[in-house]
């Protein structure tokens, strides 16, 4: 039986995802109306998981998010509305420890809570045995000092590494992504340096909205350029590509250059942006020798075929070990089908990426 609290101040809400749960037979559901009463039930009610609102009264959804992690800390799902402010809260949330999040279809209160209902269930399971990572800026963090109407700071990294003689030609880094993909891939990214010289395509589950606001601070924590992936581009050094929510990525070629671009979501795909449709059009248009592929956490398998066939094919592949990964399941998959090269902790795997173009 999965212990699960549902925390939001709409009591539409409230009863709509009690009801998506308790049919399921093996949740036992407790609620709370906002931030002040999550804490209290998380002390008393003990839960597995936590689906928590951000914009509450009495203390919003980043506070209590704070104080659940301060105090009891519990695998936490965000459930955010699909804007610009929402997206920059979800951002901070999954910064102070939140494992993952719930766009809400039709706004503040949903009224069409169906049409994500399969994928609520699964991110609420997923979540549920999910490897927490330890919670940033608590310290700076108190009732009432902070709401969701402040943007997420940056959060200091340690210096990026310098890049001793590595050559440039058509290589090309591919990241796939999603579960505790925001988090890892600040842990990441901007340990790569500025002299970097191959460019870099992220894959990362989100949903429209939420990929600007994230590249932007991507952009601000790494010393290269991040950048959201909408038009046609050239691929260059020292850039990083955020693939566009409700796209996929495309790699191609014009005029014998190797471009980049964002299209309109593939319905053989299940998730998007796709790491599968990504690493396929790699191998189409690419020396699979000069790439290298990471396939970081995230529930699912997709990318799964195409970095295979990468590493068949001469290519170099890393999967985050389940040592690290927030869940062990895409790159679980790419292990389990002989397409990782090396299995590695988070905290290694921007050095191998690193070494391996430095020796190119």
């Amino acid at each position: 039986m999965i212990k699960l609290l549902i925390v939001d101040d709409s009591a539409l809400m409230r009863r709509q995802l009690k009801a998506i749960f308790m049919a399921e037979g093996d949740f036992q559901v407790e609620m709370a109306r906002n931030g002040e009463e999550a804490v209290a039930l998380n002390r008393t009610f003990a839960p597995d998981v936590i689906t928590l609102d951000i914009n509450m009264p009495q203390m919003d959804g980043l506070t209590a998010l704070s104080l659940l992690m301060a105090e009891r800390p519990v695998p936490v799902v965000m459930v955010s509305s699909l804007t610009d402010k929402g997206a920059i809260a979800t951002l901070e949330a999954l910064n102070l420890g939140a494992v993952d999040y719930i766009p809400k279809p039709g706004g503040t209160i949903s009224l069409s809570i169906s049409e994500v209902e399969a994928e609520i269930i699964a991110k609420v399971r997923s979540a549920a045995g999910a490897r927490l990572k330890k919670s940033r800026g608590l310290a700076a963090r108190i009732r009432g000092n902070l709401s969701v109407n402040q943007a997420a700071r940056p959060t200091p990294q340690p210096a990026p590494l310098p890049m001793e003689d590595a050559a440039t030609g058509d290589g090309l880094v591919i990241i796939g992504v999603s579960t505790g993909g925001p988090r890892t891939l600040e842990d990441i990214l901007p340990l790569l340096p500025a002299d970097f010289p191959w460019p870099v395509l992220v894959a990362q589950h989100m949903p429209p909205s939420f990929t600007r606001p994230f590249a932007e601070r991507m952009d601000s924590l790494c010393a290269l350029e991040v950048c959201e992936l909408r038009r046609p581009m050239e691929l260059r050094p020292g850039q990083i590509h955020i693939g566009r929510g409700g796209a996929d990525i495309v790699v191609m070629r014009r005029a014998g250059k190797l471009m980049v671009t964002a299209r309109p979501e593939s319905a053989e795909m299940l998730w998007h942006p796709s790491v599968e449709l990504m690493g396929r059009s790699v191998l189409q248009h690419c020396d699979p020798r000069q790439v290298i592929g990471v396939m970081l956490t995230g529930m699912g398998y997709d990318g799964a075929e195409s970095f295979t066939e990468i590493k068949q094919r001469g290519g170099r592949t890393i999967a985050e070990s389940e040592q690290s990964a927030v869940v062990f399941g895409m790159p679980a998959e790419l292990i389990k089908r002989g397409g990782a090269t090396v299995v590695l902790p988070m905290e290694k795997i921007a050095q191998q990426i690193i070494r391996w173009v430095s020796n190119c």
